[in-house]
């Protein structure tokens, strides 16, 4: 299909109420990707390296580290770079590979967060199972699937933002392109679009939350049918870290796309967004690290083993000497 569109650019107009604090954004939002970076780094060399993490949790766990990363890489460089820019600009091509990228991370980690609650559930609720149930081919095609949900329903709305005719405006009330944004604008018949955001929010959006809360009733279930306290404590502890992943990240999903348009303001807004889009990424690898003790105990020799080789440099060479052979 043509495309029509009448705007070649977009500027952004998320954090222009404040123009006297962008030095002080920058550094905020440039400190938290950074570390969102480097704690899904850290996540993901983790459990490549140290073998007792080779399970499937930790095997979703690292998926989703990489969608973090990948999420917020599509969004904060511009915005980081845009602080220093008198006009706060995107292509229109570069606002529709963003808009790609963001959907595609964004639906993906939606259904990897029900098959990670699936995999708590077959853990918890059926442990003697869990080895054959959740083998490496199962866990291989759970994670192919949430990227093939992801990556389709991504195709789909890109591909409808495309034949859009947009005309009314080129500012976005935003500091990333978004679906609900460019409908406004759009000065072509929206019906179509619209139907299917409202059906893919419910497949892709409300279904697997639906799905995670009933694998969490199922669990919490099981739990206090658990005769001690301490076995009680061990198996919640066992999920306590995802169910955390999932509550922050319905919670700011929720609040991001379904407030009422009465209470909107660009400055909440762009807030709201900031904790769906920038610090929710961000507290994931935090949540998992100082509420997992394995991930814990693997930081630990991770680190105990990197200073102890930087200490002893000599060793490998004295361990191929023939003194040292067996």
């Amino acid at each position: 299909m043509e495309n029509q569109t009448f705007i070649e650019e977009f500027v952004f107009m998320g954090f222009s109420n404040h123009p006297d604090h962008y030095i002080l954004f920058f550094l905020v939002f440039l400190a938290i990707y950074s570390i969102t970076l480097v704690g899904n780094t850290l996540i993901l060399t983790l459990i490549r390296t140290d073998l007792t993490l080779h399970t499937p949790m930790y095997y979703f766990l690292s998926i989703l580290s990489f969608l973090d990363i990948c999420y917020t890489s599509a969004t904060v460089p511009l915005m980081l770079a845009n602080f220093f820019r008198s006009r706060k600009t995107i292509s229109y091509a570069g606002c529709v590979a963003q808009l790609f990228f963001l959907i595609t991370c964004a639906g993906t980690e939606c259904v990897l967060l029900a098959v990670m609650a699936y995999d708590r559930y077959v853990a918890i609720c059926s442990p003697l199972h869990y080895s054959s149930i959740m083998s490496k081919r199962a866990c291989v095609k759970m994670a192919a699937f949430s990227w093939l949900c992801g990556v389709t329903n991504s195709l789909v709305h890109t591909l409808l933002t495309l034949s859009l005719t947009i005309c009314k405006s080129h500012e976005l009330n935003h500091f990333f392109c978004d679906v609900p944004l460019l409908l406004k604008l759009s000065c072509s018949d929206t019906s179509i679009n619209e139907a299917v955001l409202h059906l893919a929010s419910a497949l892709i959006g409300l279904s697997p939350c639906l799905f995670t809360l009933v694998s969490y009733i199922h669990i919490i279930s099981t739990i206090l049918k658990i005769n001690s306290s301490k076995g009680r404590a061990k198996a919640f502890s066992t999920c306590a870290s995802h169910l955390t992943v999932v509550v922050i990240f319905y919670g700011t999903a929720n609040f991001n796309y379904n407030r009422p348009s009465s209470g909107y303001s660009l400055d909440l807004d762009t807030l709201v967004s900031s904790l769906y889009c920038i610090v929710t990424p961000m507290l994931n690898p935090i949540i998992y690290s100082l509420r997992n003790k394995e991930v814990k105990a693997g930081l630990m020799r991770m680190t105990t083993k990197y200073f102890s080789s930087s200490a002893r440099p000599a060793l490998p060479n004295l361990m191929t000497s023939k003194s040292f052979r067996l």
